[in-house]
């Protein structure tokens, strides 16, 4: 159904999927999550869902650079970094507006985004997005740079290659992703292992966890006029102990306050609702669309 095509970024060969339907509506850009062995493929069953329901928009499903079958170079990730990748991608490959939907914590990319190529973004859709806190505060790039230096060292190869094994991933999945242990299922577990076969692909997942997303987003986020649609889970947690306790709905008024053309639901499930909770997610964003 959906087919790998590649074009070339900074001398970078990046791959994306892409189903057209309809051009003459807006696209789906998704945005995947950061982690060992995700890519683009994390986006598989809501596409094949959100086809079913024969909505008109088109998807794109890019790899970001470092991850997938995207090159992967030693290379310390940015958000603003994965931006002008994506900026590049709508202009030259897509070559119309976007609704972007995003995953997570991968937020910051589509803010990003939209506030370098506001023309290039019709809507915003943020699937499960992180703790409010982690986007409103500053974090020390002194942190930030020696946490990546240890992780780029023979420790952080040690460290992938335990991360990626099939037990850590399952234990860390039920732990922090997913709201019942049963949806960490074998193809979930699968798709992590190949993904993270590749030894390059630690770079993105170092950057991550070095928290370079870390930033005061305050500014950008005033600036967003495109319709916002939060979408959190029953169960939603923070990927961060360094922040304030908060419930599902406490996170949702925060979005709701801070961006200024938002509105957002609540729906079983998680942290990973386009794959824990497809239906769900399909559902609602359908009817937002």
């Amino acid at each position: 159904m959906f087919s790998e095509k590649f074009y070339t970024w900074k001398n970078f060969r990046c791959a994306y999927e892409v189903y057209p339907t309809n051009q003459s509506n807006p696209p789906l850009l998704l945005i995947h999550p950061i982690g060992v062995g995700l890519s683009r493929f994390f986006w598989r069953r809501f596409c094949d869902a959100w086809l079913k329901t024969s909505q008109p928009n088109p998807i794109y499903n890019p790899d970001l650079l470092g991850c997938g079958a995207s090159d992967q170079p030693r290379y310390a990730y940015y958000p603003e970094d994965w931006a002008q990748q994506l900026r590049y991608f709508i202009q030259e490959v897509v070559k119309t507006p976007v609704i972007v939907v995003c995953q997570g914590a991968l937020l910051p990319v589509a803010i990003t985004l939209t506030d370098i190529a506001p023309n290039l973004i019709k809507g915003l859709v943020l699937a499960g997005p992180p703790n409010w806190q982690l986007l409103s505060e500053d974090n020390s790039s002194f942190n930030q740079r020696f946490a990546w230096n240890l992780f780029d060292s023979p420790l952080g190869n040690y460290f992938y290659r335990y991360a990626r094994r099939r037990q850590f991933l399952q234990s860390f999945s039920v732990k922090q992703l997913f709201a019942k242990p049963v949806d960490v299922d074998n193809e979930w577990l699968k798709t992590l292992q190949a993904g993270s076969a590749n030894l390059d692909s630690r770079h993105a997942v170092f950057s991550f966890l070095s928290g370079f997303w870390r930033q005061d987003y305050s500014p950008m986020i005033a600036k967003i006029n495109q319709p916002t649609f939060v979408v959190l889970g029953e169960q939603a947690s923070s990927i961060s102990r360094n922040v304030e306790i908060e419930t599902p709905k406490q996170r949702l008024e925060s979005y709701e306050k801070s961006f200024t053309n938002c509105q957002g639901t609540i729906i079983p499930g998680r942290n990973v609702l386009p794959y824990e909770s497809t239906q769900d997610f399909v559902s609602v964003l359908k009817d937002w669309v």
